[in-house]
């Protein structure tokens, strides 16, 4: 089946880096990871914030852009995503217009509440109040974004005359999402506004189960202010690692993939663990969490999705160090070449082409090869003509001499 909405591929870069491997390098290979995407033609590539335990390093997804975006052509940067409550809302509203102009408009504007408690202690913020602050800001940083003056004060930020004195480069303003996961937030956001969603947990057992209600939420939300919400502004993340087997892919990822899944079950110890002895890899295959092997298996994973939620904008692959980075790179180089073309119909014609050119082939070929032998024909006639012409022309000749 044709899809209505093309679909764009892009990557949610956390990131993810393990204890043992230097700080440095592997924010220039995240860098570098985001030119070789660039190189393949992914559309878009999504930085996150946080400030705690260790792993996920990047603690300014601006930062990150800004340079990025130099090294960078085509693809879109987005903050996936800016934890609203824990800056001042123009502080946040000017950096991204700031960005929005050095990008000359690639940048987009990722909100959430925050994601790790970790992050909002050391804050000392409750983080009951975080979704409500998020919302507060949001308002805020909108009101900004369309030339308003603020003055307001709440219990975490005072505005006093208040404005943004550049205006962003992208009108009215660079393209926002809501991070949505579990919790109806990201939905009444994302419909109280008309922005886009990032489904941070597509994959996990919760966040695919949530997919549909929170979309449902978000066009109720829609409905009641007069919008509409637009399926190409929907964008699932999932992980994902691909080879040219199965077999090597799993091989793949031993590389990293424990000291992945230990950092997150020490983070969340509620989060449900595989039984009964089953292999942490199996389980996370088997559930649907991850894919880990082909280009048929991503491909199988995505119609899955779009059987449970229905055609969306954007898959993002959630970014890894599950493998080596050459083995990295060549599954995102598998996925831009089997995978991609497939939700972008990108071959549809081609194959019609094809479909209509096989079918008629006998009868082509037959036509094909009676024009031949006719041609044959005619040549072989025209000559013998000609020669026996000028078989008749030579007594003649003879004999006026």
């Amino acid at each position: 089946m044709t899809r209505t909405i093309p679909m764009r591929n892009g990557i949610f870069l956390a990131p993810f880096h393990p204890l043992d491997q230097d700080p440095t390098e592997a924010l220039h290979r995240d860098l570098e990871l985001v030119e070789n995407l660039d190189r393949l033609g992914y559309e878009e590539a999504w930085i996150g914030e946080h400030h705690s335990a260790g792993f996920e390093i990047i603690a300014s997804p601006e930062v990150f852009i800004a340079a990025a975006a130099e090294r960078t052509k085509k693809i879109r940067l987005g903050t996936g995503v800016v934890s609203l409550p824990y800056h001042n809302p123009l502080m946040t509203a000017n950096r991204m217009i700031q960005l929005d102009h050095q990008t000359r408009g690639r940048v987009m504007f990722g909100v959430g509440p925050g994601l790790l408690p970790s992050d909002a202690m050391m804050l000392g913020i409750n983080p009951m109040t975080q979704r409500d602050r998020m919302m507060e800001g949001l308002q805020v940083i909108m009101r900004l974004f369309n030339g308003e003056v603020v003055t307001e004060k709440s219990d975490w930020y005072n505005l006093v005359n208040a404005r943004a004195h550049l205006l962003p480069y992208t009108k009215p303003h660079p393209e926002i999402a809501v991070a949505s996961a579990v919790s109806p937030s990201g939905g009444r956001a994302a419909g109280k506004y008309g922005f886009g969603m990032l489904c941070v947990a597509a994959t996990n057992a919760d966040g695919f189960d949530a997919l549909s209600t929170n979309w449902q939420i978000a066009n109720e939300i829609a409905a009641e202010s007069g919008r509409t919400m637009d399926r190409s502004r929907l964008r699932l993340v999932g992980p994902v690692h691909i080879a040219e087997t199965r077999e090597q892919a799993r091989k793949n990822v031993e590389y990293g993939i424990y000291k992945f899944m230990e950092y997150f079950a020490r983070l969340n110890p509620l989060a449900p663990t595989p039984t009964n002895g089953k292999n942490p890899i199996d389980d996370m295959i088997e559930s649907g969490r991850a894919v880990i092997g082909t280009p048929d298996d991503a491909i199988a994973q995505l119609k899955r999705l779009e059987t449970k939620q229905g055609e969306f904008g954007a898959f993002l692959q959630l970014a890894h160090n599950w493998a080596s980075f050459d083995n990295t790179i060549k599954s995102y180089e598998l996925w831009a070449e089997h995978v991609a073309p497939v939700f972008k119909n990108a071959n549809v014609s081609r194959q019609a082409s094809y479909d209509w050119t096989m079918s008629n082939a006998h009868d082509f070929m037959g036509q094909a090869m009676n024009a031949a032998s006719a041609m044959i024909q005619k040549h072989a006639a025209e000559r013998a003509a000609k020669h026996a012409g000028a078989e008749g022309a030579a007594p003649t000749r003879r004999a006026s001499k």
